[in-house]
């Protein structure tokens, strides 16, 4: 199995050892005999505990006060456990049996010794394999069944032999993993013999020291610290911004391994005794992982305007990625308040968010910017909105489940009438969010139509709408908003931008469109000049005007230009074909005649880049033609 790059949580100092005192053997909890007891054998039974036992007596001179049994020999690691259990039967039997006997102060004396020996044992064993128990390496234990031969110290009768039991874990799991298992063997091995011989208290207490002092040591290293509200207030947004981010990686780390290892640790070593694992896990973790929830929870109810929407969706993004691990880790009563802040983070997380669309909507509608844009071009609220709903629709899941939850009244009847209607489930969950984006769309537009009428020139009005409108559905069609928005929104967009191109050519340019015969007609030489001189006027206002006007996309911008030059090149080139010749005896042709049909081209393939051409500018000189003609939609 591949592994991560290991994160540490772990320093190199161990807390000091402390031996507790013992409990009395009163404490011991009744059990049932496994097999039946008599005279002759509590002697056997108590001849070699205490061979066993005062062999390993920490208070002893000899060299086993400053060895750890279990580093030493696992196979008298073993005996010693069987040794106590056998002991603790025989104890049982004389409570029942004599109670008065001499053997029992000596068998309470020698069980005072072992647990003295485990309590040891157990606190050297925490203290040193810190690095093998880390979250990652016991995260990998999660799928080994705590019945395996591998973890069950006790579960036969052979020989101890740690290589045979490491190779029984199977070729599954790394070196790393292999020796975290053998550990928590250990503890589980201890730890069930001393709390089922009435010392549970002195190996709970070593064991929530030791491991709530990882937890919180993790979680410092991850960068979590205590939260207190008050702190943010005077915190900057690029500086909170950042504080959100770290925490996001920090909460993934902390929830989906070093919360889920330590769970599956204390399971592990404490599977004897549901309580005695929830009491500790709950010591452990709870006030930790109380305080990382809190984070969010203080970042929600922060006074925030639209534009910090993105750092709260990606908080609650996170946490309901965590959740699933969440409700596992964290599912028996003692720990139910930390599913608890997480979940009303969650739940003030989504009130601000549908804050912030709400009030993301409002500034559309209430912009009050009176500056005109420049030949009609694309006005920065356009610009602004349109970015932030395309980034607002890479969390339509998210953004789903808000206005599922919290949806927002209005009447949007009209709406989905070219919104796709949703025909899997997944539409379904996103047709409200397809719906709203329409609808901040829909303000967007209206509020436009309304800068529009700030225009006096009607042409400008209708270059502008279309413009702002190219630009809107560019995005959509580019983006995620297609998915959500459908064709039917598309076709129906683009249908209103050609009438808005429509409109602007008339109101434009009809005077220049007017300006020749309507109808062909033979016309005198005098009554073809009228029409020459009617025609040259109205282009050269009309060009003079336009010249200044915008058109910032491409693609608008050419369709633009071959609309107007189909409707106009070919009636002039007709027009000039046949009347110039009747002009050939004027004096002056080339002033009365200033245009020719290839020069008309030309003029208009350098409209909509906003270059104004002033009235003392000459018409004579050829431009240069663009590439909209290239279509070969105006020649004659």
């Amino acid at each position: 199995m591949a592994k991560m790059a290991k994160f540490s949580f772990f320093s190199s100092s161990s807390p000091k050892y402390t031996p507790s005192s013992p409990s009395s053997f009163t404490s011991f909890p009744a059990s049932p005999l496994n097999q039946t007891f008599t005279q002759s054998m509590v002697e056997e039974t108590m001849e070699k505990a205490e061979s066993v036992i005062r062999k390993w007596d920490p208070n002893t001179p000899s060299f086993t006060k400053i060895v750890s049994l279990f580093n030493h020999s696992r196979r008298e690691a073993k005996e010693f456990i069987r040794c106590v259990r056998d002991l603790r039967r025989a104890m049982h039997f004389l409570v029942s049996e004599d109670s008065q006997s001499p053997k029992l102060a000596l068998a309470q004396t020698l069980m005072q010794i072992a647990m003295a020996r485990l309590e040891k044992e157990f606190f050297q064993i925490l203290s040193s394999n810190r690095d093998r128990l880390d979250p990652e390496s016991v995260s990998g234990q999660s799928s080994t069944s705590s019945n395996s031969e591998f973890e069950d110290f006790m579960g036969s009768d052979d020989d101890y032999d740690s290589d045979n039991e490491l190779r029984k874990a199977g070729e599954s799991i790394t070196k790393v993993e292999k020796a975290a298992a053998v550990v928590m063997s250990d503890l589980k091995a201890i730890a069930e013999s001393m709390i089922s011989c009435g010392y549970g208290k002195e190996c709970v207490k070593i064991y929530k020291r030791i491991r709530k002092s990882i937890v919180d040591e993790g979680l410092s290293l991850l960068g979590i610290e205590i939260y207190k509200g008050s702190r943010f207030h005077r915190t900057d947004s690029v500086t909170l911004e950042h504080m959100i981010k770290n925490w996001i990686k920090a909460a993934k780390i902390g929830i989906a391994t070093l919360f889920r290892g330590e769970k599956l640790l204390c399971d592990h070593v404490f599977s004897a005794s549901n309580s005695t694992r929830e009491s500790c896990f709950y010591e452990i973790a709870n006030e930790a992982a109380t305080n990382l929830f809190k984070f969010p929870e203080f970042i929600a109810k922060e006074k925030k305007s639209h534009e910090r929407i993105f750092p709260l969706m990606d908080l609650q993004a996170a946490i309901s990625d965590l959740w699933q691990d969440i409700e596992m880790i964290f599912h028996f009563d003692a720990v139910a308040g930390v599913k608890s802040q997480a979940l009303t983070t969650l739940q003030k997380l989504k009130v601000s968010i549908h804050n912030a669309l709400t009030d993301f909507e409002s500034t559309i509608q209430k912009d009050s910017t009176k500056a005109l844009t420049t030949g009609g071009g694309v006005h920065k609220l356009t610009r602004s909105t349109m970015s932030f709903i395309s980034s607002l629709s890479k969390y339509s899941g998210v953004l789903s489940e808000i206005l599922a939850d919290h949806p927002i009244p209005r009447d949007t009847r009209l709406l989905e009438s070219y919104v796709r209607t949703p025909i899997s489930e997944d539409e379904q969950q996103n047709h409200a969010l397809s719906v709203h984006f329409a609808w901040l769309i829909l303000v967007l537009l209206c509020k436009l139509d309304t800068k529009a009428e700030h225009y006096k020139d009607v042409s400008l009005s209708y270059l502008f709408l279309a413009n702002n409108l190219q630009l809107i559905i560019e995005t959509v069609r580019s983006t995620q908003l297609r998915d959500l928005l459908g064709d039917d929104w598309l076709t129906n967009h683009e249908d209103k931008l050609s009438a808005y191109a429509g409109n602007y050519e008339i109101a434009a340019w009809s005077n220049v469109f007017m300006s020749l015969p309507e109808e062909p007609t033979d016309l005198s030489p005098e009554e073809a000049k009228i029409y020459f001189r009617r025609f040259h006027t109205a282009f050269e206002e009309a060009y003079m005007k336009q010249s200044s006007r915008v058109v910032p996309d491409a693609k608008l911008r050419d369709e633009l230009k071959v609309s107007i030059a189909k409707k106009l090149v070919p009636e002039y080139r007709e027009f000039y074909r046949k009347y110039l010749p009747m002009l050939g005896q004027e004096r002056n042709t080339e002033i009365l005649v200033r245009f020719k049909p290839d020069n008309l081209e030309n003029y208009i393939s350098d409209l909509f880049h906003g270059t104004p051409i002033h009235a003392s500018s000459s018409f004579s000189s050829s431009s240069s033609s663009s590439s909209w003609k290239s279509l070969g939609c105006v020649s004659g």
